[in-house]
């Protein structure tokens, strides 16, 4: 295995560098545990600080890692960890440690689970909510074929907010199959979790009476005990429901069909290990609820855990402060753009409400929520609720924003299309990062909005190419009030340009013009206007006058000036930062075969496959989608048109057509 340059475990006396794989775990004492917890624990924090990745929720799991795999046979046992993103420590004790320093890099390990990285890795994840319908579908096929592998599904209590958990749970609850479900309560998704199900799990964490009595059942007796006939077992279950019956606020999993153990200590390893001994052999649907700390083992974590949910690394390890010099405060990011414009509308129409599906940080509804926090709503992890939940709004006179991950709306496609646009209702979704977003990867780029909301009859869908843009697009989109709008724009920084005061309310469908150009047109969208800027000055200098137009609108596209520039330029170029499949390359290319024009047309943009991981520059070089390429690549098509690209022939049209 390729070695880490800097490896955190030289010169230490360790367990883990004895550990490849499962099976070497195995070979400790029980009493090992919590010393190889500790080294897992000191070993990511060493990686993260130099290389950045997701953070708390591993820390949060180390010992609960540890323990199932010391406790199951990984990988013909397997554990679906929902979302994913608290897998580094599984990741570390399946033989991919020394491979730790690549993560999230191109070419290196994933930031999440991938099937095709590791035969551990049973399940791809990214998303949340995922885990226990996985694992039931994998264990309803076990059953068929007469296996008897173990499935366990690792949950949080933010993704166990969200429809398609319980769903899996009900399901569940009817085919009795044998899955353990560990739901990892640490009262946190990316941001507090927040609705009643925390309310719930609080309740019964803080149910002292009920704990004590069920701790004294299970240090006393253990129901898996040989020396106890069938009789003494049933009474102990009895004894031990009618316990839950009187004392737990509900017993809600149990009457979904789930025999509920815990609260334990998530980071006792002998509690872990007493637990999931004695539930392993239970051949029915289980769920063990155990209490974690986010950033667990890292200070600054455990005091500030929505920041440390990820890090971009570069940090120092006893105080958290970062290394990093910057030479001056970087430029705004998008999403606070977003924030608070929103927040500036709103403090002129009561009407305006913000919605978001438990990212309130994520998406700067944060800054939203400071200023108006009687028109703030956080759903959880429940992007179908939160859709249908503005269309509500919006049928009793109010203006929701539903500011939601590109790649996340995807989960509630049925909604955005049967209870907002089929009504017609003036629903805004802002859709944040959209496009490309580097490190985490193909479950999380925006790759396919564009082409998804496309199709969608009354929908308007926007992009801006600058902050200053996506203010004016924001405040445009809320005074459209005629049915759906859809606004993307990217993760990362803004321009350091600065912001007019006010908003300006822009004509819906129209493009502009951004460049002169006399020998090749560029139709571009959001972020690739400005890659198109780029390209056109390489053009320049190789002696290619380039166009530019930033088209602004996908639906409706501008087809008086599609035709315009159609009509005189042989060569026409469409670069959008989307699948080429459906977005505005389609676009074009559908009024181009409408209306009979004859240009050439060379369309840009994602490709037809699933994206990798790694740095935005890296991406975009892979995909031919940074300036310099985008020009050579134009230039190239440019040229192959021989005699009909003449510059002189499009200057005089272009004078006169498209003043």
């Amino acid at each position: 295995m390729e070695q880490s340059p800097s490896d955190p475990l030289e010169g230490k006396n360790t367990f883990l560098p004895s550990i490849q794989c499962p099976g070497d775990l195995k070979k400790f004492r029980a009493e090992d545990l919590q010393g190889i917890a500790d080294e897992c624990r000191s070993f990511l924090i060493d990686v993260i600080s130099e290389n950045g990745g997701h953070f708390g929720s591993s820390l949060g799991v180390v010992e609960l890692t540890v323990a199932l795999h010391y406790v199951y046979d990984s990988p013909r046992d397997k554990f679906i960890w929902d979302v994913g993103h608290q897998a580094y420590i599984h990741k570390i004790l399946t033989g991919r440690r020394d491979l730790m320093h690549t993560n999230r890099k191109y070419g290196g390990l994933a930031g999440f689970p991938k099937i095709t990285e590791s035969p551990h890795d049973a399940f791809g994840t990214g998303h949340a909510s995922t885990s226990i319908s996985a694992a039931a579908g994998m264990a309803a096929a076990r059953d068929l074929s007469g296996g008897d592998e173990k499935i366990v599904a690792i949950i949080g209590d933010g993704s166990m907010t969200g429809g398609m958990a319980f769903e899996a749970m009900n399901h569940l609850g009817d085919i009795k199959s044998d899955v353990l479900v560990i739901l990892n309560d640490n009262q946190m998704a990316i941001a507090p979790s927040t609705g009643g199900l925390k309310d719930y799990l609080v309740s019964i964490s803080l149910n002292k009476t009920y704990n004590k009595v069920r701790k004294f059942i299970w240090d006393s007796i253990s129901l898996l005990n040989n020396d106890l006939g069938d009789a003494a077992k049933n009474a102990v279950h009895k004894i031990e429901d009618g316990i839950k019956a009187a004392l737990t606020p509900g017993a809600f999993f149990e009457a979904l069909g789930f025999r509920y153990f815990g609260p334990i200590d998530g980071h006792n390893t002998d509690q872990l290990l007493k637990a999931l001994r004695e539930i392993r052999e239970l051949p029915h649907p289980k769920l063990l609820h155990v209490i974690t700390t986010k950033g667990k083992g890292f200070k600054p974590a455990e005091e500030n855990q929505a920041k440390w949910h990820a890090s971009s690394g570069g940090f120092d390890i006893s105080t958290g402060k970062t290394l990093k010099k910057a030479t001056s405060s970087p430029p705004p990011k998008f999403q606070e753009i977003f924030g608070r414009a929103l927040t500036e509308i709103a403090s002129d129409d009561p009407t305006v409400v913000g919605i978001t599906a438990a990212m309130p940080s994520g998406t700067s509804l944060d800054i939203f929520q400071k200023t108006h926090p009687g028109r703030f709503y956080d759903v959880g992890i429940a992007e179908q609720h939160a859709v249908t939940f503005a269309a509500g709004m919006a049928v009793n006179g109010y203006k929701p924003v539903c500011a939601i991950y590109s790649t996340f709306l995807q989960r509630a496609y049925d909604q955005l299309i049967h209870d907002v646009a089929l009504q017609k209702l003036p629903v805004v979704f802002a859709l944040d990062r959209a496009g490309l977003v580097g490190e985490d990867g193909p479950t999380h780029h925006g790759a396919f909005d564009l082409s998804y909301l496309r199709p969608v009859p009354d929908m308007v869908v926007m992009a801006p190419k600058d902050a200053q843009e996506l203010r004016d697009m924001l405040h445009t989109a809320l005074a459209y009030g005629k049915g759906p709008v859809a606004l993307r724009y990217p993760r990362g920084n803004a321009s350091r340009s600065p912001l007019k005061p006010g908003f300006e309310t822009l004509e819906i469908g129209r493009g502009e013009i951004v460049r002169e150009g006399s020998s090749v047109a560029i139709l571009a969208l959001g972020t690739m206007v400005e890659h198109a800027l780029q390209a056109a000055e390489f053009l320049e200098s190789e002696g290619v006058g380039a166009l530019v137009a930033n088209m602004r609108f996908l639906k409706p596209v501008d087809t008086a000036l599609v035709d315009s520039i159609c009509g005189h330029f042989d060569s026409v170029v469409v670069v959008e930062e989307n699948s080429v499949v459906g977005g505005l390359g389609s676009a074009v290319n559908d009024r181009v075969q409408e209306a009979g024009l004859s240009c050439r047309l060379l369309r840009l943009g994602l490709p037809d496959e699933f994206v990798t991981h790694g740095s935005m520059e890296e991406l975009y070089r892979k995909l031919e989608l940074d300036p310099e390429t985008l020009g050579r690549k134009i230039k190239c098509f440019y040229e192959a048109g021989g005699e009909e690209n003449s510059a002189s022939s499009q200057s005089a049209i272009r004078t006169e057509r498209l003043a």
